[in-house]
C-alpha cells in the first residue's frame, strides 16, 4: 500500500495500523507522532460495560483501532483481578465525595448494586463508579487521588 494523499498530508495507513496495534499492545488510550511538519494522533474509544459512566469518548482514527482494541475489552482477565470492577478511563480517583468527608464505602462493608464506590475525575468531570451488584466489598485496589489507566482493577465486591 502506498501513501494516501488527505488534505496534502501523505498518510502512510501501514504507519497509522502499526500505531493502533501499538495502542493495543501497551493498552494506552492514545498516541500522537510528530514528523517534521507531520502529525498523526490515534486515539481508541474507552468503554465497559461494568460500570457506567457519562464521558466523552475520544475519536477513533481508524477501523483497525476499533477492531484492536475489541478483543482487548472482552478478553477474560488471567491475573488475580478476575472479578475486580476496571476503570472505565483514565483519570484519578477519589475515594470520598469531596475532601475531609468519608470514604463512600469501606472495605468489610455491605453495598447495594447502583451504589457509589469511588470517583473518577477525567478533564474536570466526576464520573461515579458503582457496584454492579451486591455483596461485601472484600478490596479496593487503588488509593485516594490516584491516578489510573482504563480496565486497572479498582475494587472487588464478594
Amino acid at each position: 500500500m502506498g501513501d494516501h494523499k488527505d488534505n496534502g498530508i501523505n498518510i502512510d495507513p501501514a504507519f497509522v495500523r502499526a500505531l493502533a496495534e501499538l495502542l493495543d499492545d501497551t493498552q494506552l488510550s492514545e498516541i500522537e507522532v510528530e514528523d517534521g511538519e507531520r502529525k498523526v494522533r490515534v486515539a481508541r474509544t474507552l468503554t465497559a460495560a461494568a460500570a457506567p459512566v457519562v464521558h466523552a469518548p475520544a475519536p477513533v482514527a481508524t477501523p483497525a483501532a476499533a477492531q484492536a482494541a475489541a478483543p482487548a475489552a472482552t478478553a477474560p482477565a488471567v491475573d488475580g483481578f478476575a472479578d475486580a470492577v476496571k476503570s472505565p478511563m483514565v483519570g484519578t480517583v477519589y475515594l470520598a465525595p469531596e475532601p475531609g468527608a468519608p470514604d463512600f464505602a469501606a472495605v468489610g462493608s455491605q453495598v447495594k448494586a447502583g451504589d457509589t464506590i469511588l470517583i473518577i475525575e477525567a478533564m474536570k468531570v466526576m464520573n461515579p463508579v458503582t457496584a454492579p451488584a451486591g455483596g461485601t466489598l472484600k478490596a479496593i485496589h487503588v488509593e485516594n487521588s490516584q491516578p489510573v489507566e482504563y480496565d486497572q482493577p479498582l475494587f472487588t465486591i464478594g
